[in-house]
């Protein structure tokens, strides 16, 4: 069955970094843009990032734009989110969604706290 499986999200201090992963199964991932996705508490949902199938092309929240990076591997179905000068505010459980036309595939999230 589909899995996408969020791992890395851990407490760290502003300024500090943190390298979420997400190992998916199931689908035939390089078929599929892969985007990161962002909750906060009280807060709707929010796209952090997307990535196209083969890699080429990615896209930010204005938000994140020059402190995070996302990537993918093709051969590990697994993509990644580098995130740099964190910031309180980053703090969210973030999520992994995989998309192609109608399939859209969500992970189960990975706790990321900023704080001091």
């Amino acid at each position: 069955q589909v899995q996408l499986v969020e791992s890395g999200g851990d407490l760290v201090q502003p300024g500090g970094s943190l390298r979420l992963s997400c190992a998916a199964s199931g689908f035939t991932f390089s078929s599929y843009a892969m985007s990161w996705y962002r909750q906060a508490p009280g807060k709707e949902r929010e796209l952090v990032a997307v990535i196209t199938n083969t890699g080429g092309s990615t896209n930010y929240a204005d938000s994140v734009k020059g402190r995070f990076t996302v990537s993918r591997d093709n051969a590990k179905n697994t993509v990644y989110l580098q995130m740099n000068r964190l910031k309180p505010e980053d703090t969210a459980v973030y999520y992994c969604n995989a998309k192609r036309h109608l399939y859209d595939f969500w992970g189960q999230g990975t706790q990321v706290t900023v704080s001091s």
